[in-house]
């Protein structure tokens, strides 16, 4: 599989896990939370907000024009702190990001 399809195809995972975990937010923060420049929009948004409407988005955008990749990742560490707090086990969540971290360092590999 190239490597643009094994990142889309993770993305689909992650999304798919937020939905059956019940992450999933069916409406959208609002503007100006979604405006956040600090480091996962850790001002505004919780994690799972974030990734679903802002990291999931760009990187699809990013695929979809064609556009390299960024070089690291590091989305585990904040996603293991947020989750360290949650009652809920996110094990496979924490698992597809680990394997997008583990992928983004060679964003030209086929």
């Amino acid at each position: 599989m190239r490597y643009d399809q094994r990142i889309r195809t993770l993305l689909s995972d992650i999304e798919a896990e937020m939905r059956e975990s019940g992450l999933w937010r069916e409406h959208p923060p609002d503007e100006d939370a979604l405006a956040s420049t600090a480091p996962f929009a850790i001002d505004r948004l919780a994690f799972p907000e974030w990734l679903q409407w802002l990291f999931l988005p760009r990187m699809r955008a990013v695929l979809e024009r064609g556009q390299p990749l960024a070089e690291r990742c590091q989305i585990l560490p904040a996603a293991e702190v947020y989750f360290s707090e949650f009652s809920r086990p996110c094990s496979r969540l924490l698992e597809l990001l680990a394997e997008l971290d583990r992928l983004m360092p060679t964003p030209h590999a086929e």
